[in-house]
């Protein structure tokens, strides 16, 4: 199996582009759900939240309140640091553990919808391809304001939280377009799944693994048979 990442600028249509891939049956591990996920009330990183900016982020109904709280961190970059310590950890751990249970699956390779994948870096060593979605940026502010319901001043405040896009797409395998319509999007998209769907890379890895397993394997048997550890129902 291998990882393909969907990635780009906040409001550039990156869940369009992963919703093309779930529609052909490609699992699709959603960061951001995983984000609002681990912050619901009583969650160990609400809790963290709450001790660090106080109840003044909270909601009547105790949910975090995501305007006074995305107002905060996005004016202050220490704050950002602080609620990014609490909240990537736990994020890349469930990650992790969604890709091991997808592993044992049969899939031939699955999608990562991660934003932030070039600003926090963990995961890189781990894709095959990176999907950069990118428009230009007076349609992104358009975008983030009329879906957010931000004035521009804190709009640009979220977007100039991130890497630039230009960059994000110098580091990246494929860039889409995404400031034409939908269907120009869409078309991109499944361009790219022919692509990867017609890839050996996944039997590439499923050799490598197999081969490390045996090297790993055959290893240990050499060892306890050197140290006279082997169990009587290994002996030949």
């Amino acid at each position: 199996m291998f990882i393909v990442a969907v990635t780009g600028g906040v409001a550039t249509g990156k869940s369009t582009i992963s919703k093309v891939f779930k529609r052909q049956g490609i699992p699709v591990i959603d960061a951001d759900k995983i984000a609002r996920e681990i912050v619901e009330p009583g969650q160990p990183c609400w809790q963290r939240i709450r001790e660090i900016f106080g109840d003044d982020v909270l909601l009547p109904s105790k949910e975090i309140n995501r305007a006074v709280l995305g107002k905060m961190i996005f004016e202050d970059k220490e704050l950002r640091g602080k609620l990014n310590k609490i909240t990537h950890p736990t994020i890349h751990r469930k990650i992790f553990w969604q890709v091991c249970k997808l592993l044992v699956t049969g899939h031939s390779w699955i999608v990562l919808d991660l934003p932030l994948l070039f600003e926090t870096g963990v995961l890189i060593d781990f894709i095959h391809k990176i999907i950069c979605v990118t428009c230009d940026s007076d349609k992104q502010l358009e975008r983030l304001i009329a879906r957010n319901e931000l004035s521009e001043s804190d709009a640009r405040h979220r977007v100039d939280s991130q890497m630039p896009l230009e960059q994000k797409c110098e580091k990246s395998h494929f860039v889409i377009d995404n400031n034409g319509s939908v269907e120009e999007a869409e078309h991109s998209a499944m361009a790219i799944y022919n692509l990867m769907r017609d890839s050996k890379q996944h039997w590439l890895n499923r050799i490598s693994f197999l081969g490390l397993f045996l090297i790993v394997g055959f290893t240990i048997y050499l060892l306890l048979k050197v140290f006279n550890k082997l169990p009587e129902s290994w002996q030949m």
